[in-house]
């Protein structure tokens, strides 16, 4: 306990400063250069510690996790081979800015950085993990572990926000010393915007008459200042990430069906855009080519973001949440309202877009309204890379709440069930009442197949939708389009899940045709805990339309090569 003169571990220390910054739930992989730390989570009892099958899995656990409560996710890994298998994860949670901690273990000091081949040793793993987070230290003496744990901490959660890796050595963990007095992490504090910034902004925006602002990530904490605007009748758009910051039910919004022909012809009806907190990723604007209204405004945390990917016409450096609040206030002081037309224009493009998707699942249109039935309102919908969320999970199933929606921004396949393990962990922490629905492919899925243990042995209110065509049916389309119909190395060997799901204990029921998924889909819903509902896609048939990779104004056809190897 703080001020105590008995001594303890670094790891106790570790320990205690995680509990100071509110933290319940920590995700990784037990080794001999982590073990200090997880022995002091075993003996405090403060924090529960979720063993993952592997590194990579760990880290889109607590990803997910921090993304799904809005806080700290934290993992630990070993140093070494353990650290470079938690890369693509971190990664992931960089491209997603997602606030987490990454504690990784390091070999002693005494031969650190001297190219003696010590086991667990990476060459220059520093640099490595500078390089996929947005931050990495490491801990040089038991000293200053808590003075680099609290800036690792608060680095972590600063705006614009990711992972941040903290190396410490095995000898410094397991080290006694006395535990501090001091616990307590340090102030994040917003970046507030200028007021003549806002000003300007609030002139610019009150010329307009047909106004959108198109919400990323960065605004998930700012519904009330949306709310306030959207009052004054401006529509809203959202890029993935942001989802659910206003309910996608709601009139005023065109959820995430941002780059669909009738949104884009819509967009040029409209006078004015404002982007908060968004990348503006090129797969959400047809590599950066998606004509967007103008004039183009942008407000954002990282002043860096003026002017990426499109040119801006007013900038305003500041935290999502006081900048709308600061644009709210002026305009309703002048008693702004936009064109009531454009809700119901912005309506008709929705609607339109809805239809054409729905069109172009054929036969599957029925799987997004039984799952949409059976998840109501309060659900967790996390989603892989594959066919099915590119198709329609990235804009269906309607989320309802900005946390409530997790996949892989990054692209990277298979990290979709350990993220929804994370999500129905931080669920069930936070009685937050929601269910965790996953959506996966076949080919993705067996990247992680070792999490499905972890998923049946902590219990996790988990449903994985596992959209089983048995191959990589997106790079098939690819093939399809671009490659002439050459296909090569895309047929997989699969599973008999059914078998599998035995073995592990874990509930299984295969859908071989629709007409039987109402009934088996609510018997897999209606129960606690997890289970794996296997779509049969080679019987039930493909999507009538086919998804041929990320949307593109161009596509270029590659010519066979003759035997000679020449085109």
């Amino acid at each position: 306990m703080p001020n105590s003169n008995t001594p303890v571990t670094v790891g106790a220390v570790v320990s205690a400063f995680l509990e100071s910054c509110g933290v319940k739930t920590a995700f990784g992989v037990i080794s001999i250069h982590n073990m200090p730390i997880l022995d002091a989570f075993a003996q405090r009892g403060k924090v529960r510690f979720v063993p993952a099958r592997g590194e990579a899995g760990a880290g889109n656990m607590a990803d997910a996790y921090a993304r799904s409560t809005a806080s700290l996710g934290v993992c630990l890994t070993s140093t070494g081979p353990a650290a470079g298998n938690i890369a693509g994860s971190l990664v992931e949670a960089y491209t997603a800015g997602s606030p987490l901690l990454h504690i990784t273990g390091q070999i002693e000091t005494e031969f650190l950085d001297k190219g003696m081949s010590y086991i667990h040793e990476a060459p220059d793993q520093l640099t490595m993990l500078k390089a996929v987070s947005k931050a990495a230290f490491r801990v040089r003496s038991v000293d200053n572990v808590l003075g680099v744990l609290k800036q690792a901490v608060q680095c972590a959660l600063t705006a614009p926000t990711g992972p941040v890796s903290v190396e410490i050595p095995i000898d410094i963990q397991s080290a006694l010393t006395t535990m501090p007095a001091d616990l307590a992490p340090l102030p994040v504090q917003p970046v507030v915007p200028a007021a003549a910034a806002l000003d300007d902004l609030a002139t610019r925006f009150a010329a307009a008459k047909r106004p959108l602002l198109w919400l990323g990530g960065g605004a998930r904490h700012a519904g009330a200042a949306v709310k306030r605007l959207q009052a004054l009748g401006i529509g809203v758009v959202t890029s993935v990430q942001g989802r659910g910051i206003v309910a996608e039910d709601d009139a005023g919004s065109l959820g995430a069906y941002n780059i669909h022909k009738p949104v884009e012809a819509f967009y040029q009806t409209c006078d004015a855009m404002l982007v908060v907190g968004s990348r503006l990723r090129g797969n959400e604007t047809l590599k950066y080519e998606l004509k967007l209204p103008r004039p183009l405004y942008r407000a954002d945390a990282d002043p860096a973001a003026e002017g990426r990917c499109y040119a801006t016409d007013a900038f305003v450096c500041g935290d999502s949440s006081l900048v709308l609040q600061g644009l709210a206030d002026r305009l309703e002081a002048r008693d702004w309202r936009a064109d009531p037309a454009l809700l119901a224009d912005l309506r008709a493009a929705h609607e339109q877009a809805v239809g054409t998707l729905h069109d172009g699942l054929g036969a599957y249109s029925a799987l997004v309204r039984e799952l949409q039935q059976v998840a109501g309102q309060q659900f967790n919908w996390v989603r892989d890379v594959t066919v099915s969320n590119s198709t329609w999970g990235n804009r269906e199933l309607r989320i309802f709440h900005p946390t409530a929606g997790v996949h892989a921004t990054g692209g990277g396949i298979g990290q979709g069930m350990p993220m929804a393990i994370g999500a129905a962990i931080g669920a069930a922490e936070t009685n937050s009442g929601r269910k965790t629905f996953c959506l996966a492919g076949d080919g993705g899925f067996i990247l992680n197949l070792g999490e499905l243990a972890t998923m049946v042995q902590e219990q996790c209110d988990l449903l994985i939708v596992l959209m089983n065509d048995k191959g990589y049916g997106v790079i098939k389309n690819i093939q399809d389009a671009q490659y002439g119909g050459r296909r090569c190395y895309v047929d997989l060997h699969t599973p008999d899940y059914a078998k599998l799901c035995a073995s592990i204990e874990l509930p299984h029921a295969r859908v071989s045709t629709l007409s039987d998924l109402p009934a088996v889909l609510a018997q897999a819903a209606g129960r606690k805990g997890p289970f794996l509902l296997e779509i049969d896609m080679l019987s039930i048939g493909g999507f009538k339309s086919a998804f041929a990779g990320p949307p593109t104004n161009t596509v270029t056809q590659i010519p066979a090569l003759s035997q000679g190897g020449r085109a």
